[in-house]
């Protein structure tokens, strides 16, 4: 697993601890690999999911660290969505 996988599950649980999530996400970072979100929190894994969202290091680095808001990163392109929107508007929210 890579430093940036192990860095993005850390992160996500921090921003996920005490906010409810009910659904699976899977969030693929580009060269990196992909981490999984559920109602058991962040974990390395590539399992299907609700909904999908893929982006590159950079873009989901800025999203953790406050720097990009998830909803400007779709709508400028750096963040794709495949699946369920509103999953992917429930997940924006717990990670704001």
């Amino acid at each position: 697993m890579s430093e940036t996988i192990d860095a993005a599950v850390k992160s996500l649980n921090e921003k996920l601890e005490g906010n409810e999530f009910n659904g699976t996400a899977k969030f693929v970072i580009e060269g990196e690999g992909a981490v999984m979100v559920d109602d058991a929190g962040a974990r390395a894994g590539d399992d299907e999911a609700d909904v999908t969202l893929t982006a590159d290091a950079e873009t989901f680095h800025a999203i953790m660290t406050n720097d990009l808001d998830p909803t400007a990163a779709f709508m400028t392109g750096k963040l794709s969505v495949d699946g369920d929107m509103g999953m992917a508007m429930q997940l924006g929210s717990a990670l704001s």
